[in-house]
């Protein structure tokens, strides 16, 4: 059976140049790039020009990038290392768990934490960011780009309202890493996190920019790896392997790779809504990253359809990959305003670089006939179809 993979926002696959950097650091150049021998030079070395290509993709010093074993990591120590007791943090309804559940532990830590909303493009007014902000507020953390629906958020002017507020301002770019350029400098961020699964480098990687001057409590206690930011041996082969996702990610932007996944996800998209009535984007009218588009069909459930689609080979998710198997609809969703059955009934598609037009293609033989067989079991679309007749 041919499958192709729609759901690289949950994760990538590793791309064959990114295995072949690691390869050698899983062997031949085994050493701890803590020793100040041979083995351990080498791979120091292999460090710190992996450093230097996550810096160049972030806009930043290689000395402000700090490895960590992957976005959940780097949300975290961006929060818990700034947020105390009696400090006020500022987020949003529509954050990735990684953060939301960062927040709610401040709660129980004696911080006030102020959940923002969006509208129903899923956007964050500035306006209530600025009109949240208290004299003990400490840290504004707002994500990049939307986990589920691909939507960008204006993180330009957060920025400038934390600067103005002399307040910190952490985004999880985990979503925006490889899509759409970053410059940190140009955001005026504090600290951004990333993780490398989210874009063709192994699991377990990430890493968090933090502005130079920014003082950060750790979350582990050891040695003084990452200039005693984050302890703990470094995982040479990955920290190599986002090195190279990094460098391809710059290559690519260069090279129109963004263009060209945004043309195949419009064909996607265009197709689709064209094809099946009742369906409609989740995110329409915003700004969105160029591989994903959320997409509601009424009068289906969306996890029978991503089931009916895994068993003619496709795979596709109703959003978070955290959140596989929850009973609730999606937050991201019904913070926009979405009722429970729509947001229960849509579909997010997310492409990778591996992805063709012809896997496009192939979605699109699948998607249609798949949607009419599972609403030709739905009471209320037999009821709707009756009516309109």
């Amino acid at each position: 059976m041919r499958r192709v993979y729609l759901d690289n926002n949950a994760t990538t696959p590793v791309l064959p140049d990114v295995l072949d950097a690691m390869r050698p650091y899983f062997g031949e150049h085994f050493g701890n790039a803590s020793s100040i021998h041979h083995h351990g030079q080498e791979t120091r070395s292999a460090v710190e020009r992996a450093r230097e290509s996550v810096a160049t993709l972030l806009g930043c010093r290689p000395a402000e990038v700090v490895f960590t074993s992957g976005g959940t990591e780097a949300d975290n120590l961006a929060i818990f290392g700034l947020a105390r007791s009696g400090d006020h943090v500022i987020t949003s309804t529509i954050e990735h768990h990684a953060v939301l559940n960062s927040c709610k532990q401040l709660q129980e830590r004696g911080v006030e934490v102020t959940f923002v909303p969006v509208d129903g493009r899923g956007i964050v007014n500035p306006d209530d960011v600025r009109r949240a902000l208290r004299s003990n507020t400490k840290l504004v953390t707002i994500m990049y780009a939307n986990n589920e629906t691909g939507v960008i958020q204006p993180v330009e002017e957060f920025g400038k309202i934390c600067a103005e507020a002399d307040v910190y301002f952490h985004t999880d770019a985990v979503q925006a890493a490889s899509k759409i350029p970053i410059d940190v400098k140009t955001i005026g961020c504090d600290l951004l996190s990333i993780s490398g699964h989210k874009f063709h480098a192994p699991q377990g990687i990430g890493a968090l920019y933090v502005r130079k001057g920014t003082k950060l409590e750790a979350l582990f206690y050891g040695g003084s790896h990452e200039r005693s930011r984050r302890a703990g041996t470094e995982n040479v082969p990955g920290i190599v392997g986002l090195g190279k996702a990094a460098e391809l990610a710059t290559k690519g932007f260069a090279a129109g790779d963004d263009r060209a996944t945004a043309a195949l996800r419009d064909k996607l998209q265009t197709a689709i809504l064209d094809k099946i009535e009742w369906a409609g984007v989740n995110g329409q009218g915003a700004a969105r990253v160029p591989n994903t588009t959320n997409i509601y069909f009424d009068y289906i459930e969306g996890e029978a359809l991503v089931i009916a689609l895994d068993l003619k080979g496709l795979s596709v998710s109703t959003g978070a990959a955290c959140s596989s198997g929850a009973i609730e609809p999606s937050h991201v969703l019904t913070a926009m305003g979405l009722r429970p059955d729509r947001a229960r009934a849509s579909i997010r598609f997310s492409l990778g670089k591996q992805n063709t037009a012809e896997d496009v293609d192939f979605a699109l033989q699948l998607v249609p006939s798949a949607v009419e067989r599972l609403r030709e079991l739905s009471p209320l679309y037999n009821k709707k179809t009756a009516v309109s007749s």
